[in-house]
């Protein structure tokens, strides 16, 4: 007897035990009776009562959930392909809806692909690359050549796409992404909080044309600066022959006009030094004579009644 009574208590402590459950914080919870749900959702956190054995809880997040789509390729107006890549905040409004509908975490994913990624597409086709990756208040940069006389380095083409006039502008296209997508997931019991493009870029073959357009641009810009050096190499170089043919031409001058008062000065004294005795210097400029006359290879024929010999003359007699 005492164990027959032993196993009730036991039943019925499990019993008990099982007729009670806890919501914590950030939960909800929607009963299940025989695998149907039964009354409303419970959001109030705390100890909660239910039917043993027959119902069942099942716990929903209350708090703000992720979601991050897959990058998709898309044509924007202009037609231009692009990679983007969308991210959302959504929670679960109506945990009932939610379990009806599409039961997990998992699930609504799977349908938050499909309307966050139609309505995405449905926007970035309607309109231009600028729009999707401006904001309606981005204002160009000012340009080189405005900036004290310099000039332009960037190409007509992409100076007017940075000048385009924005519409609407990154900002306003999320936000009627959001709104058009929010009208679509309340009937799944879930509220979108926010969409936000994470990433854009172009396609591989379209990202190649940017990529050779932006190296082509900076070869020109280098070809443009590389000429320009050239032109003041030349202009310096040539300044250079220049002056340095005014200072050879200065310095030949001053040379020869030194050369020439020394010339004339040695003059001078050679003068004044032979004046003093006239037959010296014509006896010893004739010996020099003498001197630079000897030469091998040649011969002299003269007259001994040349004056050429007329000091040796002297000697000999």
């Amino acid at each position: 007897m005492s164990k027959i009574i032993g196993v009730i208590v036991i039943i019925l402590l499990i019993v008990l035990y099982s007729s009670y459950y806890t919501i914590p914080e950030g939960k909800q919870v929607v009963l299940l009776q025989f695998g149907k749900p039964v009354g409303k959702p419970i959001q109030e956190a705390g100890l909660k009562f239910k039917i043993p054995l027959i119902q069942k809880a099942r716990f929903f997040e209350k708090r703000i959930l992720k979601w991050d789509g897959d990058p998709n390729q898309i044509p924007t107006k202009d037609k231009k392909y692009i990679w983007v890549d969308t991210t959302a905040r959504w929670r679960i409004s109506d945990a009932l809806k939610f379990l009806q509908n599409v039961a997990t975490e998992s699930g609504a994913a799977s349908r938050l692909d499909d309307i966050i990624d139609a309505v995405v597409r449905n926007f970035i086709s309607k309109n231009i690359l600028v729009e999707v990756v401006r904001s309606a208040d981005w204002v160009a940069p000012v340009r080189d050549e405005e900036l004290e006389g310099g000039r332009a380095t960037v190409t007509p083409l992409l100076d007017v796409e940075m000048k385009a006039k924005i519409d609407f502008g990154r900002e306003k296209i999320t936000q009627a992404i959001l709104e058009e997508a929010a009208k679509i997931t309340p009937q799944y019991g879930i509220e979108l909080v926010d969409v936000k493009i994470k990433r854009i870029n172009y396609v591989e073959s379209v990202r190649n044309k940017v990529y050779e357009r932006m190296i082509s641009e900076r070869k020109r810009v280098a070809a443009e600066y590389r000429s320009e050096g050239e032109g003041k190499r030349a202009e310096i170089l040539g300044t250079m022959e220049k002056e340095l043919k005014k200072i050879r031409s200065g310095a030949y001058r001053t040379a020869q006009e030194i050369r020439g008062k020394a010339d004339a000065e040695a003059t001078r004294i050679y003068g004044l030094a032979y004046s003093r005795d006239a037959d010296f210097y014509t006896f010893y400029k004739t010996l020099e004579t003498y001197r630079a006359a000897s030469n091998n290879n040649a011969y002299i024929i003269l007259s001994t009644d040349s004056d050429y010999y007329k000091y040796l003359k002297k000697i000999w007699k």
